[in-house]
């Protein structure tokens, strides 16, 4: 996944109204819209370094749009706008070992009445339905934990993807560290103790659970390797 333009790197100042991040750039400070519904513990830092893109849209009213934070010298990819850019990129290339051999990508794929999926995967032998989490939290040294808050939709998902499963769709949840300097991956269980609990009953009703890292480069973010999970 690739940035539309080089990012502008600047220091963070402070969130407000959930949505806008103050970030200053040299001797000016910007507003730059926020695209994470997250609580992004331990990120939120005035002072840590960041990087932000512009918008060339003049319909926009926000030019810039946060992306990344550093968090003790390593980027954190923040924008869950960019999430499943990252893991359609991953499909399409085949750098997920688990989902290989793919015939067709369905992206926001509908199931019920009120639910959407990341993606409909299809290849010669199975239908897999496949929810993607963006994971931000690092609370200890080389742990990646999900959530960062309270999760009603993430609670949602794993119930509905143990339907789809009796339904005969295999399920998947990937979840995506936008970082790389994680080597575990767990549930924040204190965090939400509910989605906790429901995960590990969905995994005994054969939900699979994959986890990877992200790499970051000037250009972009993509795909990196597998992380080990421990729940």
């Amino acid at each position: 996944m690739n940035f539309g333009n080089t990012l502008i790197s600047g220091q963070f100042i402070k969130r407000y109204k959930r949505f806008f991040v103050d970030i200053k750039i040299r001797d000016q400070i910007v507003t730059a819209h926020c695209p994470n519904t997250g609580s992004m513990y331990g990120l939120l830092k005035e002072g840590n370094k960041v990087w932000i893109s512009e918008s060339k849209n003049p319909k926009r009213k926000l030019k810039y749009t946060l992306e990344i934070i550093e968090d003790n010298k390593s980027k954190v990819g923040v924008n869950t706008h960019l999430t499943n850019k990252i893991v359609l990129h991953a499909l399409q290339n085949n750098l997920i070992k688990e989902l290989k051999n793919i015939s067709k990508i369905k992206p926001e794929t509908k199931f019920g009445k009120n639910t959407r999926f990341d993606f409909l995967i299809s290849n010669n032998q199975d239908k897999i339905f496949l929810e993607v989490k963006n994971v931000t939290l690092s609370r200890k040294k080389k742990i990646a934990e999900f959530p960062d808050a309270i999760t009603s939709r993430g609670l949602k998902h794993i119930n509905e993807l143990v339907k789809a499963e009796k339904k005969n769709y295999k399920i998947f949840i990937l979840y995506l560290i936008q970082r790389d300097d994680c080597e575990i991956f767990t549930i924040a269980k204190d965090i939400d103790p509910d989605y906790a609990n429901a995960l590990g009953q969905a995994v005994k009703k054969n939900l699979n659970i994959l986890c990877y890292d992200c790499k970051f480069s000037s250009k972009g973010i993509k795909l990196n390797k597998q992380i080990k999970i421990d729940i």
